[in-house]
């Protein structure tokens, strides 16, 4: 049995969050997206084959990269703001880190399902991973699309003016990472 092992990180690839939000002011917030800058992945293949997957990120990294909606356009210091709010949203200081454990990896028709454990804030929970593998403009891509809860997790999500405004409680999550032509 040939193992070999494949590295991903911001090198090769990305980890977008994207928010919405909600409540009778909703069309006064923005909807943010916002990138994970400090993040690292192991993809362990046993004869070619995905069999061991695991991924840590680094809570302090987000950076929020745009704001769509709202009332005005999203500032500079208000991009500040809202990265200090996620963070406590996410209890960054008593959880600085993400991580994702594979229990098992099986093939499908677009690439592979993970099944694992997801560990956000000291709670763990079961979250599969779809990952379609795809070719494109001679490269290779594997990408993940997700959605996490705060409330699976014990957090409460950024809400403002009493509720009026507050961030969804689903966060979509994107990951995307070139595959050397070799794999």
């Amino acid at each position: 049995m040939a193992q070999e092992s494949w590295q991903f990180g911001p090198a090769n690839g990305t980890l977008i969050l994207h928010t919405g939000v909600t409540g009778p002011a909703s069309r006064t917030g923005h909807r943010l997206t916002i990138e994970m800058q400090q993040w690292s992945a192991s993809v362990g293949l046993s004869d070619g084959v995905p069999s061991d997957v695991s991924a840590s990120i680094d809570v302090d990294s987000l950076t929020v990269v745009s704001g769509e909606g709202g009332v005005t356009p999203l500032t500079g210091p208000e991009k500040s703001l809202a990265r200090s709010n996620a963070l406590k949203s996410l209890n960054a200081s008593k959880s600085p880190t993400i991580t994702y454990d594979a229990a098992s990896i099986t093939t499908t028709e677009a690439g592979y399902r993970i099944d694992g454990t997801l560990s956000i804030n000291g709670k763990q929970r079961q979250h599969p991973l779809d990952v379609e593998v795809a070719d494109a403009d001679g490269k290779r891509t594997a990408t993940i699309e997700t959605a996490v809860s705060h409330r699976d997790f014990g957090l409460k999500p950024y809400s403002m003016m009493m509720g009026a405004l507050k961030v969804d409680d689903e966060v979509r999550v994107t990951i995307s990472v070139q595959l050397a032509s070799d794999h």
